[in-house]
This record gives C-alpha cells, sequence and structure tokens, in this order.
C-alpha cells in the first residue's frame, strides 16, 4: 500500500487537475477509462490476486489481445507520472478514469488513495470477451466478486468511446455522443438496431437476459439511478483487493488491543502464581 499521508493526499488532488486539463484537450477519456478497467479487471477474489495495481504498465500485460491500445492512455499518462511521481501508478491508473467519467458528464466517483503497485504482469484471459454472452459475463464478473448489478452498470460505461477494428474485431461507437457521459447506451440498446451504431454479443445478452434486462429498461428510463449505480460499481471494480488505509488503521487499533489484553493476561496469570 502506497504511504498515504498528507502531502499524499496533495499530489493527489494537483494529479486531478493535471488529468482533468489532460483528457479535456486530448479528447482521451474513454481510453483513460478503459485502463483504469482493463488494470482493475484482472483481479481475483478467490486467490486475491490482480486488480487495480498498475501491472497493465508492464509490457507482456499491455501488449495482450484484450489490452491493444492500452499503450496510448499509459504514455498519456506518463506526463502526469512525471510530474507527481510520488504516487503509485495503481492510483494514478483508477484516478484517471474516475476523472474521465466526471469530465465526460458522469457522476463524482469516491475516490481513496493508497494503491500499491505491482510488478507481476497479469496472465492473458481474465477480461470480459466482447464475442461471448450472459453466461461468460457471469463468470468474468463473479470471480472479480461483483454482482449482476455491476455487470449492467459498468456496461453502460461504453456510453464514452468507440470499437476500432485494429484493437478488436469490432468497429464503431456505441452511441451518438461517444464523448458524453449519459444513459443513451441503454437507451440505443432498447431501441435495437441503429445504423452506424455498435451492439456487441455482450451489449445484446444485456437484453437476452431477464435479470440484466431489468436493469437496462430501468437506466434506460432513469439517468440518475444509472449514475447512482455506476458510481456504487466503478467505485467497488477500482478497489477490489484494497484495503483502505483507514480499514487497516481499524486492524492495527484492534490488533493493538488484543494484544495488550494478551500481555496483561499473562502478567495478571504470574502475578497470581507468585503470590
Amino acid at each position: 500500500m502506497a504511504m498515504v499521508d498528507g502531502e499524499y493526499l496533495k499530489e493527489i488532488e494537483r494529479a486531478r487537475r493535471d488529468l482533468r486539463a489532460l483528457i479535456s484537450s486530448k479528447s482521451c477519456a474513454p481510453i483513460m477509462l478503459r485502463l483504469a478497467w482493463h488494470d482493475a479487471g484482472t483481479y481475483d477474489a478467490k486467490t486475491k490476486t490482480g486488480g487495480p495495481n498498475g501491472s497493465i504498465r508492464n509490457e507482456n500485460e499491455y501488449k495482450q489481445a484484450g489490452n491493444r491500445g492500452m499503450k496510448i492512455a499509459i504514455d498519456l499518462c506518463e506526463d502526469v507520472k512525471a510530474n507527481h511521481p510520488k504516487i503509485s501508478y495503481a492510483d494514478l491508473y483508477q484516478l484517471a478514469g474516475i476523472v474521465a467519467v466526471e469530465v465526460s458528464g458522469g457522476p463524482t466517483i469516491d475516490f481513496v488513495p493508497g494503491r500499491k503497485d505491482s510488478t507481476v504482469a497479469s496472465e492473458e484471459g481474465l477480461l470480459p470477451k466482447a464475442e461471448e454472452g450472459a453466461s461468460h459475463l457471469r463468470d468474468i464478473f463473479y470471480r472479480m466478486g461483483l454482482s449482476e448489478k455491476d455487470i449492467v452498470a459498468l456496461s453502460g460505461g461504453h456510453t464514452l468511446g468507440r470499437a476500432h477494428r485494429e484493437r478488436s474485431a469490432f468497429e464503431g461507437p456505441w452511441t451518438k455522443e461517444p464523448l458524453k457521459f449519459d444513459n443513451s447506451y441503454f437507451v440505443e440498446l432498447i431501441k435495437g438496431d441503429s445504423e452506424g451504431l455498435l451492439k456487441l454479443p455482450t451489449d445484446k445478452a444485456l437484453l437476452d437476459d431477464p435479470v440484466f434486462r431489468s436493469y437496462v429498461e430501468l437506466y434506460a428510463k432513469d439517468e440518475d439511478a444509472f449514475f447512482r449505480d455506476y458510481a456504487a460499481s466503478h467505485k467497488k471494480l477500482s478497489e477490489l483487493g484494497f484495503t483502505h488505509p483507514s480499514a487497516m488503521k481499524k486492524i492495527l487499533a484492534k490488533t493493538a488491543i488484543v494484544a495488550a489484553v494478551v500481555i496483561l493476561s499473562y502478567l495478571y496469570a504470574i502475578n497470581r502464581s507468585a503470590n
């Protein structure tokens, strides 16, 4: 875990400002959001491995088929990292994703810093595959410890950006305004095939599955509900395997109390035996 003190928190806010300026000037919100997702999306709740740990910056991870194009976002983040070297890559990438959503009109997402960097690349095949269906989505997201609501809410993040054929087998945007974060992904999904707009097999699976579809219909009608649930799901994704500094303090405090009780009990027992 990165050492989070007052100076680190100030540095985070400075980096946040730099990211706002960078993302606005480069119109790179979609790929910054994808970077945050892909770094976090390798988490395995059973083995406690992967997750938002900055490992995607390793060549043998960003060159994996599912991460094509990620080097663009990694390189864009390097200037921010150079200005704020104290910040971990893991924190930087997740902060970039949160700022990308906010800059493009999406909800405010709570950010707690303190993630530790890993130099170990995650294995290939841990991210969702666009050509698969509902059972695949469940397998991937359940492995991370996420829910069906999380699956649909996070899928709504495709309101930003477009697919690129050189990075995948698909081409085109999901919505008419791919740089605006709103609920139009769900609106277009309910409307059905629209000329020029993308519908991946994983997108269509959200309509075919009755549980997923109930959330799609809700979010298409109620953008506030989508924003609320998206912010909660994004925060969960960005913190997979991450112990908050505040939670760590509580753990240490409880450990200290238990240790003190054990020592006092031991001293009491010695005192009784001496008498």
